[in-house]
């Protein structure tokens, strides 16, 4: 008799277990063509100007002819070239640091604001995103000859943390959406104080969030041009700027070799990140 009861019951339980669903579909094949088109339509420029930047051409030539470091040697002699990468490295690295401040900042906000003025706040904060990118350089322009920040890092940080916000908000508010606000209440019930709180409990917990942003934020900066040709000056320029000069005002092969340095710094950024989540995950096993 009990044996009959536990089947019974072993089947209701089997009944009110739901069927697994799969996740997620198979593509279509004309999607997954797609989706290859897209990326080789991306990846083309890149797989044509690392082979230039190794060519011994004095001009820009494709197929490359021979093979050579001489680009590179130029690019690292040149005092004009370091220079121009030196500003870059700098503005970026302290946009990377007013953004990531502000943008969380911003995020711990707009987590706790809730109806339809958090909606307008949002709106407004991802503004640089979908504005063009000539309008915001023409009033970033416009603004600084009054304000005389042309051509000065303060400008140029300015202007960089302004486009890079958004990234660092969207990336700070996904991370919040699996935070527990419970967390805060159990420590301040305890006696810490919110800076305490934020630094011993938030800030760890959204650690991976405030990082992406910083490197969407840093990466952003250190690929800008269109804002830092409006403000530029001859005294300081960043690489991208340089860059654009060898190509308008002159022809220079060395931008090949800058070109491939900028895609495998920024492509090691975005890898960072996911050999060190595979290389926690390995030690956590």
């Amino acid at each position: 008799m009990a044996v009959a009861e536990l089947s019974a019951v072993d089947a209701a339980d089997r009944a009110v277990i739901p069927r697994r669903v799969k996740a997620i579909d198979n593509p279509p094949a004309w999607l997954i063509a797609v989706g290859w088109v897209v990326g080789l339509f991306l990846v083309l420029p890149t797989l044509i100007v690392i082979p230039m930047s190794f060519s011994t051409s004095t001009t820009f030539a494709f197929p490359p002819v021979g093979f050579t470091w001489h680009l590179y040697a130029n690019f690292f002699t040149s005092s004009t070239w370091l220079l121009a990468l030196g500003n870059s490295v700098l503005v970026a690295v302290l946009t990377a640091i007013v953004a990531t401040a502000l943008g969380t900042a911003a995020a711990l906000g707009l987590h706790q604001l809730t109806g339809r003025a958090a909606r307008v706040v949002r709106t407004l904060m991802m503004v640089p995103l979908v504005a063009p990118a000539i309008v915001i350089a023409t009033a970033v322009y416009i603004t600084y000859l009054q304000w005389r920040m042309t051509g000065t890092l303060a400008g140029f940080v300015l202007a960089h943390a302004a486009i890079s916000l958004p990234f660092v908000v969207v990336s700070v508010s996904a991370a919040l959406s699996g935070f527990d606000p419970l967390l805060l209440r159990a420590s301040a019930s305890l006696g810490a104080t919110p800076v305490r709180t934020f630094i011993r409990i938030t800030a760890p917990l959204i650690s991976r969030g405030i990082v992406t942003g910083a490197i969407f934020a840093f990466v952003t900066s250190f690929d800008e041009v269109v804002i830092a040709v409006f403000i530029h000056s001859p005294t300081f320029q960043t690489l991208p700027v340089q860059m654009y000069n060898s190509v308008t005002a002159e022809i220079d092969p060395t931008i090949s070799a800058a070109s491939s340095l900028i895609v495998v710094v920024v492509a090691l950024l975005f890898l960072a990140p996911l050999a060190f989540r595979r290389r926690k995950g390995r030690a956590g096993k």
